[in-house]
């Protein structure tokens, strides 16, 4: 597939409304994808270079224990996010606080960032998303732990 055709398909996917497009060209697979944090991803893969899926027995997530205990307070109280600005995962992938493992981590609680500085690094299908701050403010929160899997939408930092 050639470069102009490639760049005519990313245009159009980044000025519709549609989320993800998939073309097959004999053995050439390209996939586009964008979401709505400014995070795109583009993947091209030539011909051999085609992911081997495995069966995989997925089991729905477990949602977020809300019930109610002995003394009247939820067992979310105990798990409560901080006040202030919260920073959601735009997609289904692996937490990362750093570029890499001896890295030190891209941000701490009591950091203070701009709106565009990375906060994390999201791994998903063997391409690396930053995680960018939306927002200025202090890190009041880290939510996740380092290689932990998060889901789309879910809470990362709070930003105070």
């Amino acid at each position: 597939m050639d470069l102009r055709k490639l760049k005519k398909l990313i245009e159009l996917v980044e000025e519709s409304s549609i989320a993800e497009l998939e073309i097959t060209e004999g053995e050439e697979k390209v996939r586009i994808s964008k979401s709505g944090s400014g995070v795109q991803n583009y993947a091209f893969m030539p011909p051999g270079m085609q992911p081997v899926m495995s069966p995989v027995q997925q089991q729905a997530p477990t949602p977020r224990s809300e019930t109610a205990n002995n003394n009247g307070s939820s067992a979310a109280d105990k798990n409560a996010i901080p006040d202030g600005h919260i920073v959601k995962s735009p997609m289904v992938g692996t937490f990362y606080r750093a570029a890499s493992p001896g890295a030190s981590a891209f941000v701490e609680v009591g950091h203070r960032v701009k709106t565009g500085d990375t906060l994390c690094i999201i791994e998903a299908m063997k391409l690396l998303n930053e995680i960018e701050a939306d927002k200025d403010g202090v890190i009041k929160a880290i939510l996740l732990e380092n290689g932990q899997p998060v889901e789309y939408g879910e809470p990362l930092f709070v930003i105070q």
